[in-house]
């Protein structure tokens, strides 16, 4: 491999880290992980991920945009976006990957960013909740429902990536 082809593959799993780590927040990480896909694809000919794998990737990131905007509608809490939440996120995600590596390999690095990071933002935002007065904290249900709306999409960008470097490494 080319340093050229090395440095196209490192950006590319970069990306696809990136993209799991933005659906903790809330943001299109499963859209971008589709997109890194198909750009990857049309920069090696279509050779390691096909047509198929491409479509199977989009319908699964418009699912899961869609179950975003489903909770949305239903009056699930956004949780906050500050730099402490950012930094967590950061953090819990590193913890995550390093806890479940070892049980879980390759998978573990994905997983445990997902759920690592997961688990500090709700943290963080339980923390947020505890300091405000009665009535302006979110009610615990609305806080449940984004917590399943992030491991859904969370798990969904984990099989997107999980998809896309099977397609590569097999």
């Amino acid at each position: 491999m080319s340093p050229v082809e090395t440095a196209g593959l490192t950006v590319f799993i970069l990306i696809l880290f990136l993209g799991i780590f933005l659906t903790i927040f809330g943001f299109p990480g499963t859209v971008l992980i589709a997109g890194d896909a198909l750009v990857y694809a049309i920069a090696t000919g279509f050779s390691q991920i096909g047509l198929q794998a491409i479509l199977t990737l989009a319908v699964i990131a418009v699912l899961a945009e869609l179950l975003e905007i489903g909770l949305d509608m239903m009056g699930a809490v956004r949780f906050t976006l500050s730099v402490r939440g950012v930094l967590a996120a950061l953090f819990g995600s590193l913890a995550g990957a390093m806890i479940l590596t070892p049980f879980l390999l390759g998978l573990g690095v994905l997983i445990g960013i997902a759920l690592g990071g997961a688990l500090a933002v709700f943290m963080m935002e339980m923390r947020r909740r505890r300091k405000l007065k009665a009535p302006f904290r979110p009610p615990i249900d609305a806080m449940l429902g984004r917590i399943a709306g992030i491991a859904a999409k969370g798990m969904a960008a984990v099989a997107m990536a999980a998809v896309s470097l099977f397609h590569i490494y097999s």
